[in-house]
């Protein structure tokens, strides 16, 4: 369901194991609530112009010297391109190594459903959400990439084993991402594939569409490192020559 808040804000509910995919323009921004504790949300972002380009998970992380994600760092393309930036942050870490949970782990954790039986309660997967939201949008499963897992907690130790922190999302957690051009998003609310818990976690998550504030020269995703800039200036370029201007 979503709600028009505004003339410029639009509020819509993702709920349990549910699934959503928009083009939303540059200038943009989208705040994710979670409604109650545990939340996860796994994120795929292309560029809408060009879906070939799309978030790069490896460069993202290399050039903010990070295996997390949070508020001042951003979201780059695999042409050294901000897709998004992070300008607001309740939780201070977004996990971005675990990928998305299969049909095949929720049938074996959380015990096999179908919609058959179960209507609308069956256990969705990242993967079936993905598929049906990129065939949508003119895209296969050829197309899936890494992707961010807002409101979960995955951190590894000194011999690389990974860990999912149980209590880390809260209910009423935000994250906001503002969007530095314009972009096929893709979402898809179910759990994060190392969640250790035998019940299915997934619960609502509201997102909140509205206009963002113009990127100033002090804004801390530009300046959080050299290599952010760069992707900035990037970014402008590739709006000036394709999209007539930089707002």
């Amino acid at each position: 369901m979503y709600k028009i808040v505004s003339s410029s804000a639009i509020s819509r509910t993702i709920p349990a194991g549910g699934k959503w995919s928009s083009r939303i323009s540059r200038g943009k921004q989208i705040t994710f609530t979670a409604l109650e504790d545990g939340a996860n949300v796994s994120m795929l972002l292309y560029n809408a112009s060009d879906t070939a380009e799309r978030y790069n998970m490896p460069d993202t992380l290399k050039a903010q010297h990070t295996a997390y994600l949070t508020k001042g760092h951003v979201l780059m393309s695999d042409n050294g391109r901000v897709l998004a930036s992070i300008i607001e942050d309740s939780l201070g870490w977004h996990d971005t190594i675990s990928g998305y949970v299969t049909r095949k782990q929720v049938d074996q954790q959380y015990g096999k459903t179908t919609y058959q039986k179960e209507r609308n309660g069956w256990y969705r997967s990242g993967e079936e959400n993905f598929a049906v939201e990129l065939f949508r949008n003119g895209l296969t499963n050829q197309d899936l990439a890494p992707v961010v897992n807002l409101f979960s907690k995955v951190y590894c130790d000194e011999k690389g084993n990974l860990f999912f922190e149980e209590n880390h999302a809260k209910k009423g957690d935000k994250v906001t991402i503002r969007l530095e051009t314009d972009v096929l998003l893709v979402l898809s609310n179910t759990p994060n594939p190392l969640d250790t818990r035998s019940h299915y976690p997934s619960v609502p998550v509201e997102l909140y569409i509205t206009n963002a504030e113009p990127v100033s020269k002090e804004d801390e995703c530009v300046n959080h490192r050299p290599e952010n800039g760069r992707a900035f200036d990037n970014t402008r370029e590739d709006t000036l020559l394709t999209k007539g201007g930089v707002k």
